[in-house]
C-alpha cells in the first residue's frame, strides 16, 4: 500500500524529532527552545502521517491546530487530551530564533515533551488500527 509506506516514512521522521527532543539538555549549549521545536516537529509530522493514512490532503503548514481540524473534517476523531498539543505551535517559528518571546525553561520543555509523546503514541495506535 503506497499511502501506508508514505505515512510510515512521515512517522519515522516524527519519531526522529521526538528522539532528538528526548535527549534533553545534555549540554548548556543546547537550548530548551530547540528541544521544544523538536517536540513541535514530531507532532506536526505525526499528524501529517495520519492524514496520509486517511487520504486527507494537507497544505504545507506548521499549524498543529489546523492539522487537527482537517483530521476531524476527514472523520478522524481527535481525543480532547491530544488536542492540547496545539500549544506547541508557539515553538514552530517564534522560539526558533532570537527575539521577543518568553524564555523557555525546563518545566516548559518537560510539558512539551510529554505532550509530544502522548500524540505520537495516539498516532501510532491510529495507524496500526488503519493498517
Amino acid at each position: 500500500m503506497k499511502n501506508q509506506d508514505k505515512a510510515m516514512e512521515w512517522l519515522r521522521r516524527a519519531k526522529s524529532n521526538l528522539a532528538c527532543a528526548k535527549i534533553g539538555r545534555i549540554s548548556p549549549e543546547i537550548l530548551y527552545e530547540d528541544l521544544c521545536f523538536n517536540t513541535h516537529q514530531a507532532v506536526e509530522k505525526a499528524l501529517k502521517s495520519l492524514c496520509i493514512m486517511h487520504e486527507i490532503k494537507f497544505p504545507k503548514t506548521h499549524d498543529i491546530a489546523y492539522l487537527f481540524e482537517i483530521l476531524e473534517k476527514g472523520n478522524v476523531p481527535v481525543p480532547h487530551g491530544v488536542k492540547n498539543a496545539r500549544i506547541l505551535n508557539e515553538y514552530a517559528v517564534e522560539a526558533r530564533y532570537p527575539g521577543d518571546y518568553e524564555p523557555i525553561d525546563e518545566m516548559d520543555y518537560s510539558k512539551a515533551l510529554e505532550i509530544a509523546k502522548k500524540v505520537l503514541k495516539w498516532v501510532e495506535k491510529m495507524i496500526e488500527e488503519k493498517s
